[in-house]
């Protein structure tokens, strides 16, 4: 389970974080804990790409120094080995405390690592089976990307384990695979657009990227309450 205070994840039998000091603990010790309910969106969900890269590219170019700041370090340390997931919630951190008016910094990249072990194995099995989707034509692969793009949000928000929070994100994308799977190529169109720019236009289209994920996720699901004072 993860703290509710600082987003630190710690063992289930624990009473309070080891990090912050805050109380864990969900109920009495002895008390039966229910199994958590399975995460169900809201009806009539629908994608819209266009408009989330549109509003992504916004608010990157009312930060673009602290932006491309962290898309150099996110750039540099994307070849460490199982390092991935943690920088890409941290990537979504940032941009959610932009999205909240709060004080963004380049440590917030950092704060991924609050959440490494679900992200860690969430992006192992992102991999895998966008890996097996694409041996089946390519298509399928596609699809099963933009399944689990908000897998990283949910566990940094809801606190979610790697699991509950890719069951969540599919369960947000399956109401419009059709136009959830053009957002994502929308989103790689954009960052080859930046690559062909000498390279260096990718320091601008991958935090508009992760910016616009992070904008639908808050537009389709919206930010827990505890999440925002803990940020």
């Amino acid at each position: 389970m993860f703290c509710h205070s600082c987003g630190t994840q710690v063992p289930d039998d624990v009473q309070f974080c080891p990090k912050c000091g805050q109380s864990v603990a969900g109920s009495p010790l002895g008390a039966a804990v229910p199994a958590p309910t399975p995460w169900v969106p809201r009806a009539g969900i629908k994608a819209e790409g266009g408009r989330w890269i549109g509003e992504g590219f916004d608010l990157v170019k009312k930060d673009l120094g602290n932006y491309i700041l962290i898309s150099l370090i996110f750039f540099l340390l994307n070849g460490v080995p199982l390092i991935q997931g943690a920088l890409i919630a941290g990537f979504h951190i940032f941009t959610m405390k932009k999205l909240m008016g709060r004080h963004a910094e380049f440590g917030d990249l950092f704060k991924g690592f609050n959440f490494f072990v679900p992200t860690l194995v969430a992006s192992l099995l992102i991999g895998i089976f966008t890996f097996a989707g694409t041996l089946l034509c390519i298509i399928p692969g596609l699809v099963v990307a933009a399944m689990y793009k908000f897998t990283y949000l949910f566990i940094v928000d809801k606190r979610m384990d790697f699991w509950p929070a890719m069951q969540a994100s599919h369960a947000v994308v399956k109401n419009d695979y059709f136009g959830f799977t053009m957002f994502l190529l929308l989103a790689f169109l954009v960052n080859v657009l930046g690559f062909i720019c000498c390279i260096v236009g990718l320091f601008v289209t991958i935090p508009l990227t992760f910016a616009a994920i992070t904008i639908a996720y808050k537009e389709l699901v919206g930010f827990e309450a505890r999440t925002v004072d803990a940020l």
